[in-house]
Order: structure tokens, then sequence, then C-alpha cells
């Protein structure tokens, strides 16, 4: 059975985005970017939101990675070999390999993905991760808190949900970043 992670840079006052709607204050160096490139290794499918999809299709164009850091074309070729399914009223059709289009998020179908799997699945995009928290089936959390303050934006964690969770692992990077890893304790 595979665990379902909530995966996310955010800042230290809790959002994804600003209230512009940028996240370039997120951007990791090599040694973070390495270790996401670690994380995502053990994930069989990704479970995305339309914005992080769109946000995430430009790693399946080569042109871009041309000069590219090793540890960029890495996480390119991790990427690739990741199943996707993108929850999305609005999309008609995906544009990369290996990724699904639902249009609905059905809390038992993932539920039944999890029972399925063999590898650990991730959720991004604030909208589905928030169903998933409300709907018990996040397992764990994998948090990078930015040294920032954005002071407004799009809330990295579900409002109005109450979890207890169990702290796993910690790191702190020398740019500040800090890695908090949490099971939850009570799942839906």
């Amino acid at each position: 059975m595979g665990r379902l992670v909530y995966a996310a840079n955010i800042s230290l006052d809790g959002f994804l985005e600003d209230e512009t709607g940028a996240f370039d204050w997120s951007v990791p160096d090599e040694a973070v970017h390495a270790f996401w490139n670690e994380h995502e290794r053990g994930i069989g499918t990704s479970l995305y939101g339309r914005r992080l999809y769109e946000t995430m299709r430009v790693w399946a164009d080569d042109d871009w990675l041309v000069g590219e850091p090793d540890v960029v074309r890495e996480y390119a070729e991790i990427w690739r070999d990741t199943d996707r399914i993108v929850y999305s009223r609005s999309l008609t059709e995906v544009s990369t390999p290996r990724t699904r289009l639902e249009s609905e998020f059905d809390p038992e179908a993932v539920r039944r993905l999890k029972e399925e799997s063999a590898a650990d699945l991730s959720i991004g995009g604030a909208g589905i991760a928030v169903e998933a928290f409300r709907h018990g089936l996040v397992d764990e959390t994998a948090l990078l808190l930015c040294p920032v303050l954005v002071g407004g934006g799009k809330p990295a964690l579900p409002r109005g949900v109450r979890l207890d969770l169990e702290l796993l692992e910690q790191r702190r990077f020398d740019n500040g970043v800090v890695y908090l890893r949490h099971a939850v304790r009570n799942p839906g």
C-alpha cells in the first residue's frame, strides 16, 4: 500500500504563493533541488490540481534544459518516470505522457489507488490537497519551510481541519530552508 504524501515549498508564514501568485521565493538551490530529487524518486503517482500541472508540465520539454545543472536535468528524468493524475474541470486534455485527466477529485478512487499502489503517491495543488486532507487521505506531509514571510496569498495547509501530527524527520539546509516531515496520526 502506498502512502499519500503532501509535499510543498512554503513560506514561513504558511503560503504556497504570495498575493500576486508568485512563488519565485521558493526556487531551490542545488542542495534543496537534490533533496527534492531524492524525495520524488519514491513517488509512483503524482496527483495535481490544474494550476500545479500547468506549472510542472515544463519538465516534459528538453529545450530549456540545455545548459541547466545536472540536478535540474536529473529532476526532469524523475518527473518523466512518474505517473500523473490531473484534477480539473476546465482542462479538456493533457499534453504530457503518463498523465490522466479527471474532472472530479474522487476520495474513494484515491483510497483505492493508495491500496493498490506499490509506491508512494504525492499530492500537490492547494485545492485538491485540501480535499485530500478533509477526507483523511493524507498520510504524511513533507514541507520545506523557506526563510521568507510573504504576508498573504494561497495557504499551504487547509483551514478548518484538525490533524495531530508526529514529527518523523527534520533537516536544515545551508540556505536557511528547513525540511519537516510529519506523519498524520489521525487520518480519517
